[in-house]
C-alpha cells in the first residue's frame, strides 16, 4: 500500500461540528433494534420484498442500488477439482458488479440507471454458465436454476418513495433476484438516501452511510439473551493476544472466498495474527508465516473490513483497490483493543478445530442479500447488552463503538472448508445452546474490537461499493492455525473450566 495508514488518536474537535450538526438531525429511537443472540443463527427474513416504485428520479429522497443474485451462496457443493476455476470466475461475477455499480452511480435519471442492468446481465451470464460448466465437467451437478441468476435489478434505498429508483420485480424462477430488506424495521427508514454524487464529504462518495444508518445506543432496550448452560456445559475460556493491528497490514484479498485475486473483497481489510495472509497465501505460507499474537503457537489469522471516519480525509490508499477505487474513503482507525477469546458449549464439552478450518460470520452482502447469513453486532462501552444488527450505534461521551462478533460454534467434523464457506460449520440452538444433527461443538471464536471515535455519525466499516457501507454487512474471518499442543490446551482449559491466555 505504500505507507502505513494514519494511526487513530484522533482529535475528537476535528468533527465535533459536523458530528452535533448530523445528531441533532437524526430521528432517535428505536426502529432499528433488533434481538440479538450471542448464539446467533441465520433464519431467513419473512418480510416482504421491497415494493417496486415507479416513475423519473425525482427531487425527493430516494436512491436505489444493483442488487444481484449472489451465486456463491447457491453453492453448497463443488467437486474439488473445481474448487480454484469456481472462486476465480466467482471473484469475476463481483468485479462486474462493482465496475457496472461505478456507472450507476453515475446516471442521472432512471433510465440511464436502467440501462446499466442489461450490459450486467449480459456479462454474468457466460461467467456463470462456465462455474455451472467446470462443476458439471468435475463430476458434480450445478445447482437447479442457476443459469436464471444472471439477471440483476434495482434494490430501493433507504427511505425510497415517489419519484425514488425503484426496485424492478424479479424475473419468475429467478433465486435472489428481488432480495428483501433486513428484519423488524431495519434498513427503510424515515432518513432517506441521496443519489451518488450528491452526498456531502463525509459520506463514502456519496454511497453511504446515511442519518438513517444511525441510532442513539440510549434508545436501545436491552435485547441480549443467552442459552442457560446446562450441566456439563463447558465454561472455560481461552484468550490469545494478537494486538491492534499496529504494524498496518491491510489488503483488499480475501484468501478464503477469493483465493489467488488481488483485491478479492474490493474494500480493505485489518489483519491481526497471521502476517503472511494475502490473496495467494496456502496453508503451508500460512504454516511458515509470522504471527502478531504473544503466543507463538497461534499463527491463526484474524480479519475484517476497516472502520473509517467519514471525515473527507485521504487515506494512503485513496488511488488504490480496495479504497478509493472501491469508493472506501477516509481514515482508517486502529482498534483501542482487541479481544479474540474462545468460549464454550453451554450444553457439553467441544473438541479441538481441525488446522486450518476456515469460518467466516456475517455477510459482506446482506444488505442486499437479506440478512439470512447477516451476524452483526454493534454496540457501545457499558451498554453491551444491547446490540444492534443493522444500525450504527452513536455513543454517549465517554462510550467507544464496539463490533462484536460471535462465530459458528458447531462443526460438521470432516471438513476444514465449503463450497459456500458456510454449511461445513453451524450456529448452534438459540435456545438449547446444542449443536445441529451431524455437528459437533468446537471452541467458539468471541471477537470484540473497540473504536474511540467522535460521537455521532461519521464512521462506517468498508464494503463492496453496492452494499452502501450499510452495518448489516460486517463480517468477520479466521482461519486456524493453532499449532496441534496449543489447540489441545485450548480445549482442555474449556472443557475443564479454567481462565486461561
Amino acid at each position: 500500500m505504500g505507507r502505513t495508514p494514519r494511526r487513530t488518536q484522533r482529535k475528537r474537535s476535528k468533527l465535533a461540528g459536523r458530528a452535533i450538526a448530523a445528531s441533532a438531525a437524526l430521528i432517535l429511537g428505536g426502529g432499528g433494534m433488533v434481538a440479538v443472540n450471542v448464539y446467533a443463527n441465520a433464519e431467513e427474513s419473512t418480510d416482504p420484498p421491497v415494493s417496486a416504485q415507479s416513475g423519473e428520479q425525482g427531487s425527493g429522497p430516494g436512491f436505489s442500488t444493483i442488487s444481484c443474485p449472489d451465486v456463491g451462496n447457491q453453492l453448497p457443493e463443488v467437486p474439488d477439482g473445481a474448487r480454484e476455476d469456481v472462486d476465480r470466475r466467482l471473484a469475476d461475477l463481483d468485479s462486474q458488479i462493482t465496475a457496472a455499480y461505478e456507472n450507476f452511480a453515475d446516471a442521472q435519471d432512471a433510465e440511464q440507471a436502467q440501462a446499466v442492468l442489461g450490459p450486467l446481465e449480459d456479462e454474468r451470464r457466460p461467467v456463470i454458465q462456465e462455474i455451472g460448466s467446470a462443476i458439471d465437467q468435475a463430476g458434480g451437478q450445478p445447482p437447479d436454476g442457476i443459469d436464471s441468476m444472471a439477471a440483476c435489478t434495482m434494490r430501493a434505498g433507504d427511505g425510497a418513495g415517489d419519484g425514488a429508483w425503484g426496485q424492478q420485480p424479479p424475473e419468475e424462477g429467478q433465486d435472489g433476484g428481488a432480495e428483501q430488506p433486513p428484519e423488524e424495521g431495519g434498513d427503510g427508514g424515515d432518513g432517506g438516501q441521496q443519489p451518488p454524487g450528491d452526498g456531502d464529504g463525509g459520506q463514502q462518495n456519496g454511497n453511504g452511510p446515511v442519518a438513517d444508518d444511525f441510532v442513539d445506543i440510549n434508545s436501545i432496550e436491552p435485547n441480549v439473551n443467552r442459552p442457560d448452560k446446562q450441566e456439563g456445559a463447558s465454561r472455560g475460556t481461552f484468550t490469545t493476544k494478537c494486538g491492534t493491528n499496529e504494524n498496518g497490514k491491510f489488503n483488499p484479498d480475501n484468501v478464503i472466498v477469493a483465493p489467488g485475486v488481488s483485491n478479492g473483497a474490493h474494500h480493505m481489510h485489518d489483519y491481526v495474527g497471521n502476517q503472511a495472509n494475502d490473496a495467494f497465501a496456502s496453508d503451508d505460507d500460512l504454516a511458515n508465516g509470522d504471527t502478531s499474537c504473544r503466543n507463538q503457537g497461534d499463527k491463526s489469522t484474524y480479519y475484517w473490513p476497516v472502520l473509517r471516519l467519514q471525515n473527507g480525509q485521504d487515506e494512503a490508499d485513496a488511488d488504490a483497490d480496495g479504497g478509493g477505487k472501491d469508493q472506501n474513503v477516509g481514515e482508517i482507525q486502529t482498534p483501542t483493543s482487541v479481544t479474540l477469546k474462545f468460549v464454550g458449549s453451554p450444553a457439553g464439552d467441544v473438541v479441538e478445530m481441525p488446522r486450518f478450518l476456515r469460518i467466516i460470520t456475517g455477510d459482506a452482502k446482506a444488505f442486499t442479500n437479506g440478512d439470512a447469513n447477516a451476524n452483526a453486532s454493534w454496540s457501545c462501552t457499558g451498554f453491551e447488552d444491547r446490540q444492534l444488527k443493522d444500525k450504527y450505534p452513536i455513543c454517549p461521551d465517554g462510550s467507544k463503538v464496539v463490533r462484536t462478533f460471535n462465530f459458528q460454534s458447531c462443526w460438521d467434523g470432516q471438513n476444514t472448508d465449503s463450497a459456500n464457506h458456510r454449511t461445513h460449520v453451524a450456529f448452534a440452538d438459540q435456545e438449547s445452546g446444542a449443536c445441529p444433527q451431524g455437528f459437533q461443538a468446537i471452541p467458539q471464536l468471541v471477537q470484540r474490537i473497540v473504536y474511540d471515535v467522535p460521537p455521532g455519525p461519521g464512521f462506517a466499516v468498508d464494503s463492496f461499493p453496492e452494499q452502501l457501507h450499510k452495518p448489516v454487512t460486517d463480517h468477520g474471518d479466521f482461519i486456524n492455525v493453532f499449532d496441534e499442543q496449543l489447540m489441545q490446551r485450548v480445549t482442555d482449559c474449556i472443557n475443564e473450566g479454567q481462565r486461561c491466555t
